[in-house]
């Protein structure tokens, strides 16, 4: 299971900010002019103001993540590490994820962070389906409310012979897809009616994601934010960062 990080940093605010908060109008006044401040005390209580801030920022604004696996291949690589905008679909508290201010819905062709469902793990997908869409894919080809995706090939682009590369245009939105030359299991046929207040999820890479066609459409609390940049790529501490990738996510 992955460390709760958020949960993690939410207990260090609140013991640093406890500690700093006795040291100044309790602890402060029982001790005598010259009576030194012990060192535990004074390094809890200089490292509150820099965790509130962090947990802030994490918590409301933008939050970092490292991509783990090719699932969004080519969009994000393993490796690339990306920030993520937590209020563009609406300010939730933290740990918990209640949405608590409504600001924006998911749009189709969006980049989104998310929980799948029945699982704690952060995931990334693309957002497919909204509320109330009929998804079908046949052979690879997708239809929304039946009507086909417009995809357009993109010649000698594969780097593996088995696989290409096409351009998909989700209403307006122009992505780049990897899958198979020959449909796999979960390109061949696939339907299904997005419920109310849920969203379907896949992967750039179609024949190689786990996502709303293996576990289904993701809740609307299960919404962590939009993925908006990549600021870096490191695929490992033998190798140096490198900011070619840097740029707007598509």
């Amino acid at each position: 299971m992955d460390i709760n990080f958020p949960l993690i940093l939410l207990f260090l605010v609140m013991i640093s900010g406890v500690i700093w908060f006795s040291d100044r109008f309790i602890l402060s006044k029982k001790r005598g002019e010259d009576e030194p401040v012990p060192g535990w005390i004074e390094y809890s209580g200089s490292f509150f103001p820099v965790l509130l801030l962090v947990f802030v920022l994490r918590s409301f604004l933008f939050e970092p993540f490292q991509i783990p696996s090719g699932s969004m291949i080519p969009t994000l690589k393993v490796g690339d590490f990306i920030l993520v905008n937590k209020f563009t679909y609406g300010l939730r508290l933290p740990v918990i994820g209640t949405k608590i201010v409504p600001i924006n819905e998911p749009k189709r062709g969006d980049v989104m962070v998310f929980f799948p469902p029945n699982d704690d793990r952060y995931f990334i997908k693309r957002v497919i389906g909204l509320p109330g869409d009929e998804i079908r894919l046949r052979n690879n080809m997708l239809y929304i409310n039946g009507l086909l995706a417009e995809q357009t090939p993109l010649p000698d682009a594969a780097e593996d012979s088995r696989l290409e590369l096409i351009t998909e245009n989700l209403n307006g939105v122009v992505h780049t897809v990897q899958k198979n030359k020959v449909a796999g299991p979960l390109g061949k046929n696939y339907a299904l009616v997005v419920p109310e207040n849920h969203y379907f999820m896949m992967g750039d890479n179609r024949d190689n994601s786990s996502d709303s066609r293996v576990w289904g459409p993701v809740p609307e609390e299960n919404i962590v934010g939009k993925a908006v940049l990549i600021w870096m790529h490191w695929e490992s501490f033998g190798e140096l960062p490198s900011f070619d990738r840097a740029g707007t996510i598509n």
